[in-house]
């Protein structure tokens, strides 16, 4: 995987996701899929109340909206089949936890599978999910362009080189571009298992379409996703 490419999910589907084709991420780099919850929500109506844990069921709950809680659901299910199919066990069997976090020592770190070296991030936004799997830590993330009013305001959060990128385009494609940007380094930032918990402004991935600035020790590329979106994956190298 090279820096500046531009990845090609695979589409988990109603009928045809429950069984994937090859082991996630084991070789030629990371393996990453796309979900529509729309598209997959027969699976998610069949397999969530038997593959998801308590945890994950308590946070589905939680979701106001519905479209919040059904996109939560479709990503869970997905994700434990596709981590299933790769540990050979039932989805409800993958056994999750989180690593301590880099910064503070908490249990909130990155989540990982207990005694296996398959390495995994799953996002979603506004019906759709990200997922990626890798044989080294990765982070993805999947953003809905957001309006103008808000590239503008949290775009002034970014590096200041992409503050500036920002300001230099027209008001028509700023939202799009913060979106790009954004993305990238928030699976960046998801890779190295820390979050939002490091400022925004420290790291520099760009905001030009396929152009993805260079991160010491990471790749960072985008993802080909629906219009109105922008998605990207971070994989250590």
């Amino acid at each position: 995987m090279r820096a500046g490419a531009v990845l090609l999910p695979v589409e988990l589907r109603d009928g045809g996701g429950e069984q994937p084709l090859r082991t996630p991420g084991t070789e030629g780099g990371p393996g990453v899929w796309l979900v529509r919850a729309e598209t997959f929500r027969t699976v998610v109506a069949r397999l969530a109340p038997v593959v998801l844990d308590s945890s994950e069921k308590e946070r589905a709950a939680a979701f106001r909206r519905a479209r919040d809680r059904d996109t939560y659901l479709a990503g869970h299910v997905g994700l434990r089949l596709l981590l299933g199919a790769h540990l050979g066990v039932p989805p409800a069997d993958v056994p999750l936890e989180r690593l301590p976090c880099p910064m503070c020592g908490g249990p909130h770190g990155r989540p990982v599978v207990r005694g296996d070296a398959v390495h995994f991030s799953l996002s979603h936004s506004e019906g759709v999910c990200l997922l990626a799997c890798a044989a080294a830590p990765v982070g993805a993330d999947i953003e809905a362009v957001p309006g103008l009013a808000v590239a503008e305001e949290v775009g002034a959060c970014l590096h200041p080189r992409e503050s500036a990128e920002l300001s230099g385009l027209r008001p028509v494609d700023r939202p799009a571009a913060f979106a790009r940007a954004w993305a990238r380094k928030e699976a960046y930032l998801k890779g190295l298992g820390v979050g939002l918990g490091r400022a925004m402004s420290l790291d520099y991935v760009g905001t030009a379409s396929g152009a993805v600035a260079t991160v010491r020790g990471w790749t960072i590329v985008d993802v080909a996703v629906d219009d109105g979106y922008a998605a990207a994956v971070a994989v250590r190298c």
